[in-house]
């Protein structure tokens, strides 16, 4: 990913929080040598040994897995908001652009065998239910219900490589304060969350 130096992100803390919580990516791979992508929950975990990689699963009707097996590198994006700015903002005149926060992790991936994606899959839901006013478990579904686990593949990513691009109007701090009160004039998330974003960094 093109990075200008001034939107470059090297806060590992930071970036990692942002994955866990912009976690629904995009999987990148080669599949008959074109690149193939499925949009997907990559959740952020912990393997053995402490070091940080991306749990996931796709559908075994998606013919991408089968080009899991070669161990290739495969690339992860997690995109967070973005949101048009009018140079109408500025105080010089100037074309208009667009801010956005983007991560791309690279990494290898391997396959899972069932009983590794069940326990994802148990922490996954967990995760995600538990602001439900009634929240499922897998631990009281039928084995019947569970026995689609057989139509999924899972793996892991071990992590190589993290590109983190914060693109924040960070060559115009003059106009920063326009900026922000223009973007949280509008109703939309993606406008509403980069003016977070750049009011945090200000």
């Amino acid at each position: 990913m093109y990075i200008p130096h001034h939107q470059i992100n090297e806060d590992t803390s930071e970036i990692m929080a942002f994955i866990r919580k912009y976690s629904f990516g995009i999987l990148v791979s080669q599949l008959n040598a074109k690149p193939w992508a499925t949009h997907i929950p990559l959740e952020l975990e912990s393997d053995e040994s402490g070091n940080d990689v991306l749990t996931g699963h796709i559908a075994k009707a998606n013919p991408q897995w089968k080009a899991f097996e070669r161990n290739e590198a495969v690339l992860c994006i997690f995109n967070g908001p973005h949101a048009y700015v009018s140079s109408s903002w500025y105080q010089e005149e100037e074309v208009p652009t667009w801010n956005y926060v983007a991560v791309h992790v690279y990494g290898k991936l391997t396959i899972l065998d069932e009983e590794a994606v069940m326990a994802s899959l148990h922490r996954l839901v967990d995760r995600y239910e538990q602001d439900s006013e009634h929240p499922i478990s897998l631990n009281n579904m039928s084995q019947q219900t569970l026995k689609q686990v057989k139509g999924i593949v899972g793996f892991q990513i071990e992590i190589t490589n993290i590109q983190a691009k914060y693109k924040l109007s960070q060559n115009r701090e003059h106009d920063h304060p326009e900026i922000i009160r223009e973007l949280e004039k509008r109703k939309d998330a993606g406008s509403s969350g980069i003016a977070k974003m750049m009011k945090e960094r200000r």
